[in-house]
């Protein structure tokens, strides 16, 4: 019995026909990424900005109005009333950023007293100081990240390649910043660690195609670089696909069933994956070649353009 491949072996993509439409269109997406991280802006969480969050369930769907009317004698400030998942579940969020220290019992309190069949799912309480460190703590894990692949692709690998996977990191990061600014989901901690995961990932991804691009280089010295870059994607190509399939089909049952807390981080690595992978074919490996073409072939690469015009584009 044969077995299921997703890739055909021996297959021959020319993918560096389309380095410039690649490179071109994931910058531009970059940059309407960092448009959008200023305006509209994030959507910040409790983490970040500040306040109390409190998530509720109800025996059957639960009245804007009613909510507003059972909080507003807490005095917490401004009350933003959300509805998410199912009819029967909702987010209330109190815009006071001062540390209230019995607010999960005065919460609890009131919710018995004048929403006794509804249920209290969490309360998550964060003043106004501890949001702004942890916001730029947020930050510099991540910045600090991106250093130290820097650094270990530096040491593994020639500058160009480092140069390469940082540059494409960026894009990739910037893109998922730029998705949490068109749907609104929500940025806090939990969305942190999904972009400190796609750090992770991409990185392993590109890793392995330039691995074998290095392989490569050893192996065909008369190659000229662009032909060796896309043979390199091929021969990866089969283990690049059933890995981004394996982590999809993974973290896809949190998107659906995983509730508001997951959710937001599983469309996160979604996201990044399907970017981090295409990223790593169409951005990683033209910069390698942009970058490489005169240093990691310089005989051949002089000698390029005699080949004729049909390959080189």
């Amino acid at each position: 019995m044969r077995s299921l491949r997703l890739v055909p072996d021996n297959t021959n993509i020319q993918f560096m026909r389309g380095r410039f439409a690649g490179v071109i269109v994931s910058a531009v997406l970059s940059i309407l990424s960092i448009v959008l991280f200023f305006y509209p802006g994030l959507n910040l969480g409790v983490d970040f900005r500040g306040g109390i969050l409190v998530e509720l369930r109800g025996p059957q769907r639960l009245q804007t109005e009613a909510i507003r009317e059972a909080f507003a004698p807490l005095g917490f400030g401004d009350i933003r009333v959300q509805e998410f998942g199912s009819p029967q579940d909702v987010l209330v969020r109190f815009e006071n950023k001062t540390q209230i220290e019995d607010a999960q019992q005065r919460i609890a309190a009131q919710v018995a007293k004048m929403l006794p069949k509804v249920e209290i799912r969490r309360v998550e309480v964060v003043g106004a100081t501890i949001s702004a460190e942890l916001f730029h703590n947020g930050l510099l894990a991540t910045g600090l990240a991106l250093i130290a692949v820097l650094i270990y692709i530096w040491f593994r690998f020639e500058w160009q390649f480092g140069v390469g996977v940082v540059a494409t990191l960026i894009l990739d990061v910037t893109k998922t910043i730029g998705f949490f600014g068109v749907t609104q989901i929500q940025f806090d901690l939990t969305s942190v660690a999904a972009l400190l995961t796609l750090i992770g990932y991409s990185v392993t991804d590109k890793v392995v195609v330039y691995d074998r691009i290095r392989e490569n280089l050893a192996k065909n010295r008369k190659m000229p670089l662009r032909q060796l870059i896309d043979l390199s994607i091929n021969q990866t190509l089969s283990r690049t696909v059933v890995t981004s399939l394996t982590v999809l089909l993974s973290i896809l049952p949190l998107a659906i069933i995983g509730g508001e807390v997951m959710r937001g981080f599983a469309l996160a690595i979604i996201f990044g994956i399907v970017v981090g992978t295409s990223s790593s074919i169409f951005i990683a490996s033209p910069i390698l070649l942009f970058l490489g073409e005169k240093r990691l072939r310089p005989g051949l690469a002089r000698a390029a353009p005699s080949r004729g015009s049909a390959t080189a584009r």
